[in-house]
């Protein structure tokens, strides 16, 4: 057995945990459409996943008008509350985080989700209890901004160095980064894994099953 290298784990929730990539990346261009944007295309929709509901729209629909991001984010959240049920947690997921909970790691959410959005997928009997705090971009401060994961360690007491934070996009990395943090990349979500090597994640894994075994080996 190795030493324990960290004591608190942070979690991306949308295309880490939860298998949402494509709804939410359709969902982001319907609302840009509805108010009469040009449709970014599903890597454009892709790439801000993970991001401050706000700050992501108004990087995919640049052409749309401030004036019209209240309407822009009215009409995200109304084509993804109507379709938030399709979504489902990755193969694999359950079993990782309970393992990881019996060994006595505190996890924790750090998610560019609204709290609305996050509590409700909280609030399921099947995640129920299994997360020991979170942040969402609307309590704080949106990715790569640190603050999350700042107040996160600060609740507990853990120190960066002894924080894990793991993501599938590049926001996530450098928000780890920015917190003085180590970071894992996951290369099944929004963002390609080949645009991580910038960010020096201690991995990469192409599965859920590759992260478990490598947290299990190495956290």
């Amino acid at each position: 057995m190795t030493p324990r290298r960290f004591d608190l784990i942070a979690f991306d929730w949308d295309g880490t945990l939860f298998d949402s990539t494509a709804i939410i990346a359709r969902c982001i261009q319907a609302a840009v459409c509805d108010v009469g944007g040009q449709e970014p295309t599903f890597e454009a929709a892709s790439y801000v996943i993970g991001m401050g509901l706000m700050q992501a729209l108004a990087h995919a629909a640049p052409d749309v008008p401030e004036a019209l991001y209240p309407k822009l984010g009215d009409r995200y959240r109304h084509h993804y509350f109507a379709i938030q049920h399709e979504i489902n947690l990755f193969e694999g997921v359950l079993p990782m985080l309970s393992d990881l909970k019996a060994r006595g790691y505190l996890l924790v959410v750090a998610t560019g989700k609204s709290r609305r959005g996050l509590d409700e997928a909280l609030a399921t009997s099947t995640l129920a209890g299994t997360f020991d705090a979170s942040r969402t971009a609307d309590q704080t401060a949106g990715k790569p901004d640190p603050l999350m994961l700042r107040e996160l360690m600060a609740e507990f007491d853990v120190p960066p160095q002894r924080t894990l934070m793991i993501g599938d996009t590049t926001h996530d990395l450098q928000m780890a980064l920015n917190a003085g943090c180590a970071s894992v990349g996951v290369s099944y979500g929004a963002h390609e894994p080949e645009v991580f090597d910038a960010l020096s994640p201690l991995y990469v894994a192409h599965n859920v099953a590759q992260l478990h075994d490598w947290l299990r080996a190495h956290a």
